[in-house]
Order: C-alpha cells, then structure tokens, then sequence
C-alpha cells in the first residue's frame, strides 16, 4: 500500500487551520491544486459525512483526459475522524472508468502546534496506482501552499 506524504509549517493557530479544513467555502477556495478551481457538491464536515468535489482544470492531463472526463476529476468521499485543531481523515475515491484510479484512498491532515506557526502533515494512504508520486507530491504540495496563503 502506497502511502505519499507532504508537510509545511504554517503562520497561522491549528484552529484556524482546522476551521480552514471544515469549512466548506474555504476548502473550495484553498484545497484544489494550481491550474484548477473546485465545486464541492457535498460536503458535511462530521463523521460519517458525505465529500463530493468536481476538480475543474483548464487543460486535458498528458494522456488526454483526466481522472473523470476530459477536463474534470470527480471525488467522493466521506469525513471519517474529526478532532478539532488535531485531525482531520478522509476517505476519498474518484469516479473514473480507468481501474488505475480504483480504489478507496485514505487522507489525514494532522496539525501540530508549534512557536512559529503549526505545522500540517498530510498523509496520503493507499494512493492509486494512476496517480503518479511526483505529480501526487506537486499537488499536495500546491493544496498546502493555498491552504497556507488563506490562513496566514
């Protein structure tokens, strides 16, 4: 099971974060990676609550088409542990006929208070096959870069 990781300390308290990770306005501002914007469809921030998210990007991926058509990529997922200004778990599959994208991925957003700010790690469990590490790794990258420039 692959796991992919990224981490940043932020300039900002871990209840902001965590308000920044709960909030459906701000996720919809902040988690979409550079060169997409994102429509979230559902999303109830308590465990067992539903996540949809349509990533709408300017441009085809490199073999033509993204995860769902050619320009989108269409997750659904589920909140499954919420403690504030600590954790935050998801559980996440896109909606795609390539089975390279199957499978249900775990994400985990932990918050760590620190003197400078909070530090955020993501952890990223059981990433499918499709998702390239380096492109994975950008992307999360790009999400604590937004989440970073909306909090601090």
């Amino acid at each position: 099971m692959r796991v992919d990781r990224a981490t940043r300390r932020i300039a900002a308290t871990a209840d902001r974060i965590y308000q920044a990770l709960t909030d459906r306005e701000m996720v919809q501002s902040w988690l979409p990676p550079e060169g997409a914007r994102g429509i979230i469809d559902e999303f109830e921030p308590r465990p067992g609550g539903a996540f949809r998210m349509t990533l709408v990007f300017g441009t085809p991926g490199e073999s033509g088409a993204r995860k769902s058509s050619l320009t989108t990529d269409v997750v659904d997922g589920e909140f499954l542990e919420l403690v504030p200004d600590r954790l935050v778990r998801q559980r996440f599959e896109f909606r795609s006929d390539d089975p390279s994208f199957a499978g249900a991925m775990v994400m985990t957003w932990t918050m760590t208070p620190g003197p400078e700010g909070t530090d955020v790690a993501i952890a990223a469990e059981n990433v499918p096959m499709g998702i390239r590490p380096r492109d994975h790794e950008a992307g999360m990258a790009s999400s604590l870069a937004n989440l970073a420039r909306c909090v601090e």
